[in-house]
C-alpha cells in the first residue's frame, strides 16, 4: 500500500472513534476516558506501520489496512455460543475458575469464578472499576506499551472492557486461571481488542492460561493487549495459546514488569492465524529478578507468524533465558527479532537467547535477528539462531536403526516442538499441546509422498 493508502486506512479508524466516544462511554472515569484519548491520538499521529520501519521490515500490515474491519457487537440469536461451545475450546481443565469474552465483551453466563482462594480477584476490567478501581488506574496503561506500538495505541483507544485478575501478598495460585477469548466471526469482517491486566503483589504466586480462538471461520482481527505487573518476590506463569482461525488476523502486545526477587515466566504457543505478530516485553525492574520467556510457533500454507521480543535487564544480579522453536510448513513464513538490552550499572546479568527454525519444505522461509545491547562489563549474554530443514545426519542414523523415512522424520519434529512444551509446568496443557502438535506433525506427515 502507498502511504496515502495507509492514512486513509488510519482515518477508518481515527472516525470510528469518534463514534465509539459518544456511544456511552462518557460514562467512564476521567482517566479512563484521556488514556482513550491519548490512544488514539498515539495511532492517528503514526498511523499503520510501514515496510520501511526496521520493526515491519518482514512484516507487511497491508491485509489488514486494506480491510475496513467493523468495530465487533455481542454475538446475538444462533450465532451465540453456548457452554458446549466453550467446554471444546477450554485447555487444562474446563472445569477450573475462568473469565471468557465473546468478541471482546465479558459473558457471565460462560464464565465461573467459584474455586478462587481468598485474596484472588477475577472478573471483567468494567466490574474491577468497581471493585477495585485503584490497582485498575495505577497498573492499566503504566506500561506504555500503547506508546510503542500502534496496534496497542489503537486498543487503548477502544478500550470498554477486559479480563482483570489481582493476587493479593502472599497468596498462592498454582492451577491456571483461564482468561477465554472467543472470536464469533460476522457478514463482515470485525475487529475486536481484548484487554488484560494481571496485577501479583508481593510474595504471592498465580498461574494464568490466555487462549485465543474462534468459533467458526471467518476474516476477523484480533488486537490483543496483556499487561502484567510481578511484585516483590512474587511468581507469575503466564501461558498464551493462539488457536485463531487461519483466515484471522491476529496481532498482540504483552507487556511484563517485574519487581525486585520476582520470577516471571510466559509461554507462548501459536498454531493460528494468517497473519500473526506478537510483541514481548518484559523490563526487569528489581534485583535479583528472573524471566524465562518460551514459545513455540507453526505455521503452514501461506500463514505468517512474526515475534519480536525485547527482555530490558535495568537493574543487577537479574537473569533471563529465552527459547523460540519455529516449525514452518508449506509457503508459511516466520519472523524472530529478539532483543536482549542490559542498562548501565546491571552488573551480574546472566541472560541466555537461542531461536531455531525448522523448515520443513523448500518453499518455506524464517527470517531470525537475535540481537544484544549491553551496557555493562560484568556480564554473561549468549544468543543464538539456526534456520535450516531436518538434519540428514539424525535422519540417516534413524533409519540405520530400522526407523522408516516417514516415521523417523515425525520423531525429529516432534521433538523439535516438544523441546518447548517441556518447559511447561502445567501437565493437563502440556499434554493437550502436545496432542496438537502430533497432530499437526502426524498430519503432515502422512500427506508426504513416501521417499
Amino acid at each position: 500500500m502507498t502511504r496515502a493508502s495507509l492514512a486513509l486506512a488510519t482515518d477508518h479508524y481515527v472516525s470510528a472513534h469518534r463514534a465509539f466516544a459518544r456511544n456511552g462511554t462518557a460514562a467512564s472515569p476521567e482517566w479512563l476516558r484521556e488514556l482513550r484519548a491519548e490512544g488514539i491520538g498515539l495511532f492517528a499521529e503514526g498511523g499503520f506501520p510501514s515496510s520501511d520501519l526496521e520493526e515491519w521490515r518482514f512484516t507487511s500490515v497491508e491485509p489488514i489496512a486494506a480491510t475496513a474491519f467493523t468495530l465487533a457487537r455481542e454475538p446475538r440469536g444462533g450465532t451465540r455460543p453456548t457452554g458446549g461451545d466453550v467446554a471444546g475450546l477450554l485447555l487444562a481443565g474446563a472445569d477450573r475458575p475462568r473469565l471468557v469474552f465473546v468478541n471482546g465483551r465479558f459473558d457471565p453466563t460462560l464464565s465461573r469464578a467459584d474455586g478462587l482462594p481468598d485474596g484472588v480477584v477475577a472478573c471483567s476490567l468494567a466490574g474491577a472499576l468497581t471493585r477495585a478501581p485503584e490497582s485498575v488506574r495505577e497498573h492499566l496503561g503504566a506500561s506504555r506499551v500503547q506508546s510503542r506500538s500502534a496496534f496497542a495505541a489503537l486498543n487503548t483507544a477502544f478500550l470498554r472492557d477486559g479480563a482483570f485478575v489481582r493476587v493479593r501478598s502472599g497468596v498462592v495460585l498454582e492451577e491456571p486461571l483461564q482468561i477465554l477469548h472467543l472470536s464469533v466471526p460476522g457478514i463482515e469482517p470485525l475487529v475486536s481488542h481484548p484487554r488484560t491486566l494481571v496485577v501479583v503483589d508481593r510474595l504471592a504466586r498465580v498461574a494464568v492460561l490466555e487462549v485465543f480462538a474462534a468459533a467458526g471461520d471467518g476474516v476477523y482481527w484480533t488486537n490483543a493487549v496483556t499487561e502484567l505487573v510481578v511484585g516483590e518476590g512474587a511468581r507469575a506463569d503466564i501461558y498464551r495459546v493462539q488457536r485463531d482461525s487461519e483466515m484471522a488476523y491476529h496481532v498482540a502486545s504483552t507487556h511484563v514488569r517485574q519487581g525486585r526477587d520476582s520470577e516471571a515466566s510466559l509461554h507462548s504457543a501459536a498454531f493460528g492465524a494468517s497473519l500473526a505478530r506478537h510483541d514481548i516485553s518484559a523490563v526487569l525492574e528489581g534485583e535479583g529478578a528472573r524471566c524465562l520467556l518460551n514459545g513455540l510457533y507453526l505455521g503452514r500454507g501461506g500463514q505468517h507468524v512474526d515475534h519480536h521480543t525485547l527482555i530490558d535487564h535495568a537493574q543487577p544480579h537479574c537473569e533471563s533465558r529465552e527459547h523460540f522453536n519455529g516449525m514452518l510448513d508449506g509457503e508459511a513464513h516466520g519472523v524472530f527479532n529478539g532483543r536482549i538490552v542490559v542498562r548501565e550499572g546491571a552488573q551480574r546479568t546472566d541472560s541466555r537467547q537461542t531461536n531455531n527454525n525448522l523448515l520443513l519444505s523448500e518453499r518455506a522461509r524464517a527470517d531470525s535477528q537475535p540481537q544484544l545491547e549491553i551496557h555493562a562489563d560484568d556480564v554473561k549474554c549468549t544468543h543464538g539462531a539456526a534456520v535450516g530443514p531436518l538434519d540428514e545426519r539424525a535422519l540417516f542414523y534413524l533409519r540405520s536403526r530400522g526407523i522408516g523415512d516417514q516415521e523417523a522424520r515425525a520423531m525429529l519434529t516432534y521433538g523439535f516442538g516438544a523441546d518447548i512444551l517441556s518447559r511447561m509446568g502445567v501437565p493437563r496443557l502440556r499434554e493437550q499441546l502436545d496432542g496438537m502438535l502430533r497432530q499437526r506433525v502426524l498430519g503432515r506427515v502422512e500427506s508426504r509422498p513416501a521417499a
